[in-house]
Parts: structure tokens; C-alpha cells; sequence
């Protein structure tokens, strides 16, 4: 499900206030973190995470791996923050604006 432009921008401002959930540390992806980011977006649909790499095309292919894994659109890349939607399809949280 492709989000719209006005659909992002919805979601980016309610992003602005979160704090990270997930954060990505020096042992880079493990099974732990994908397991505690698929509850995170299970349970509040958009999540914000810090990724600690200091290299922007590693940042670049995390930030990627991660929306594809999880199978959630990403919303918003900035410096060594991301933040991710994914529609909880039995408990939608989060009303978005239509396309």
C-alpha cells in the first residue's frame, strides 16, 4: 500500500513528537532487533529509529532492509533517524487522510 504525499506528510508531523523505540547499535541488524521492531509496529503502527552508524550509505541500506523486512513503508529519513508505518490490520490505530 503506497502512501500519498498527503497521507506522509500526516504522518511525519504525528512522528515529530515520538521518541525512538528501536534503536540499532553497534552489532548492527540482529534477529532481536528485527523481532522488537515487528512488535513496535505491530503494537503503534509508526515507529521511530535510531540507527548509531556514522556511515550515511550504511544508514542508506538499513533504513532500506528494514522497510523491506518488515514489509512497512518508510515516511521519513533523517541523519541517523527513520521512521516506519505499517498498518496493523486486525487494530488500525492511526486514521489517515484519504488519498
Amino acid at each position: 500500500m503506497p502512501l500519498s504525499r498527503n497521507q506522509i506528510k500526516h504522518l511525519r508531523s504525528l512522528a515529530h513528537n515520538l521518541s525512538p523505540v528501536v534503536m540499532i547499535g553497534q552489532h548492527g541488524l540482529t534477529e532481536n532487533v528485527m523481532t522488537e521492531l515487528e512488535s513496535a509496529l505491530l503494537h503503534h503502527e509508526l515507529v521511530k529509529i535510531k540507527i548509531a552508524s556514522d556511515d550515511r550509505l550504511e544508514r542508506q541500506q538499513l533504513a532500506t532492509t528494514l522497510a523491506t523486512d518488515t514489509g512497512a513503508e518508510t515516511v521519513q529519513v533523517i541523519g541517523k533517524m527513520l521512521v516506519l508505518f505499517k498498518r496493523n490490520p486486525n487494530k488500525p490505530k492511526i486514521q489517515l487522510p484519504a488519498k
